[in-house]
């Protein structure tokens, strides 16, 4: 598959990181952003400053503004925040030309009606090829040109192939698989256990603790995947535990950092209030303790995010709460 020109929609700090990578090695990038600022900035100055400052972007990145003009590509990256992804997409679908993969790089599930970002695409946009880019990355370590392995998943075996070596580099390795629900749930899921890991910190809980969230939150991953149909193996990959690992473990991730700012007693609306960026935990976690439930999936440690968030739990409540469940198998 010939790829020569990409174009990324949604100008934050992943889509301007993936925008970097890929201009980076010779490919053309046009990066759609919604805030005329952003827009400007790269194009004048060759800089994000808003969502990725002080980097310098490759000055063959060209902004706009015009979704129609971004739809002249041969691939799209989604790369729009999560619970926005539906209406930016029924707008572009108009545009897009038949079969033009569309490669989904938002982690979420939507919140009003629970389903997966890729569903959601096809569902405004049926008559193009659906992807899945995931893994564990942080933007700035991504636009840096530091190395990074990330899942490319697709039901088409030979267009996941062909988008994973076209879209891979130097510095960041794509590895295919057809599990696109396993790579997308791995994405979505984390970013709730990352808020519980960095409330853990923020407590002051210690190191002991953390290691038993992030496993035990693991083996709700496991659960939940399982009855959404995602294969085992997708999980304890790239897109799941290594997804995973990145997430609860370093303040570099917005979940985690919302989390441990929770822990320490800042209240929601104030950490938000603060951000230009979207936190998808946030919005994500009442979609996942709700498909769970209908699943008859036990995910206490979603259950007590979900409690906090919402504003029924306090954090020393919910952590009470864990600890007392009745005692059980491991496994």
């Amino acid at each position: 598959m010939q790829i020569k020109a990409v174009s990324v929609i949604g100008g934050g700090a992943w889509g301007t990181a993936l925008a970097q990578t890929l201009a980076h090695g010779g490919t053309q990038v046009t990066l759609w952003a919604r805030e005329p600022e952003i827009v400007e900035d790269i194009n004048a100055r060759n800089v994000n400053r808003v969502f990725l400052p002080g980097v310098s972007l490759d000055p063959s990145i060209r902004a706009t503004g015009d979704l129609a003009s971004a739809a002249a590509a041969d691939v799209l990256l989604a790369v729009v925040p999560a619970q926005h992804m539906r209406g930016v997409m029924s707008k572009l679908a108009r545009y897009l030309a038949p079969q033009v993969p569309v490669v989904v790089c938002s982690k979420g599930i939507e919140r009003e009606t629970g389903k997966l970002l890729g569903d959601v695409i096809e569902e405004v946009a049926p008559h193009v090829q659906r992807a899945v880019l995931t893994g564990p990355s942080f933007a700035a370590d991504v636009a840096r040109g530091l190395p990074s392995a990330l899942t490319l998943a697709c039901h088409n075996e030979a267009l996941g192939r062909a988008l994973a070596s076209a879209l891979s580099s130097r510095q960041m390795r794509l590895y295919w698989s057809s599990d696109v629900i396993g790579a997308e749930l791995g994405g979505a899921v984390k970013n709730v256990l990352a808020i519980a890991a960095g409330i853990v910190e923020g407590r002051g809980l210690g190191a002991s603790a953390h290691a038993a969230l992030v496993t035990r939150g693991f083996a709700e991953l496991r659960r939940f995947g399982e009855a959404m149909g995602a294969r085992p193996e997708t999980l304890l990959g790239l897109s799941g535990l290594g997804d995973l690992i990145l997430t609860c473990g370093s303040a570099q991730s917005r979940n985690m950092s919302l989390g441990r700012a929770l822990g320490e007693g800042r209240a929601l609306g104030e950490i938000l209030g603060g951000r230009s960026a979207v936190t998808e935990g946030v919005y994500t976690c009442a979609a996942l303790v709700r498909l769970a439930r209908e699943k008859g999936v036990d995910m206490p440690i979603a259950e007590a995010v979900h409690g906090i968030i919402e504003g029924r739990l306090a954090v020393d409540e919910a952590i009470t709460a864990l600890m007392q469940r009745p005692l059980k198998a491991e496994d």
